[in-house]
């Protein structure tokens, strides 16, 4: 039986995956609060450590993050983040998506940002990453823009696992 609580996963190449998210409004916090418990529990279950809005149809700037373990979780809103620094210094890591499942590539990004967002009770926040947290910050805020990890691949990287996503989801849906 499917957890009602759990949101449906948008798969590439769902157009909603491209479209640029509108600001959360400051008076929606609790159909925030909801969404973003909905969102955490979507994304522990797929399992991933980030999702954004977008990517369960939801076309707001909002972010889950989680980057611990089951038994350490230390979940991350974001609402209306957005990249206020980041380093000249580059770092190349392979990155996955869940709108993308199974497939991956190495992508170079800033190896720090600065992110300024709101929490749940509206406060401004600003938060420093780097390593994963930087990568996962900066991937899931190109969601809230419409830009998927792939758009960092060359044309033949990108174009050969976009194939192969659509054949294997094109075999999924035979059985």
């Amino acid at each position: 039986m499917t957890d009602p609580s759990l949101l449906p996963i948008l798969l590439v190449p769902d157009t909603r995956l491209r479209a640029k998210a509108k600001p959360v409004a400051a008076a929606s916090g609790d159909a925030i609060r909801a969404l973003s418990d909905r969102m955490l529990a979507t994304m522990y279950a797929a399992p991933g450590i980030g999702l954004a809005a977008p990517q369960v149809g939801e076309m707001l700037r909002l972010v889950v993050i989680d980057l611990q373990k089951e038994e350490s979780r230390d979940p991350l809103v974001l609402v209306n983040p957005e990249i206020v620094a980041e380093s000249a210094e580059t770092a190349t890591r392979e990155e996955g998506c869940l709108s993308l499942p199974g497939q991956y590539g190495e992508v170079t990004r800033p190896a720090r940002v600065k992110v300024r967002y709101l929490d749940l009770s509206g406060a401004k926040r600003e938060i420093e990453g780097e390593g994963l947290l930087a990568a996962c910050l900066q991937h899931e805020i190109d969601h809230l823009d419409g830009v998927l990890f792939v758009d960092y691949l060359s044309a033949l990287k990108r174009n050969m696992l976009l194939r192969k996503l659509a054949k294997e989801l094109k075999l999924k849906d035979r059985h």
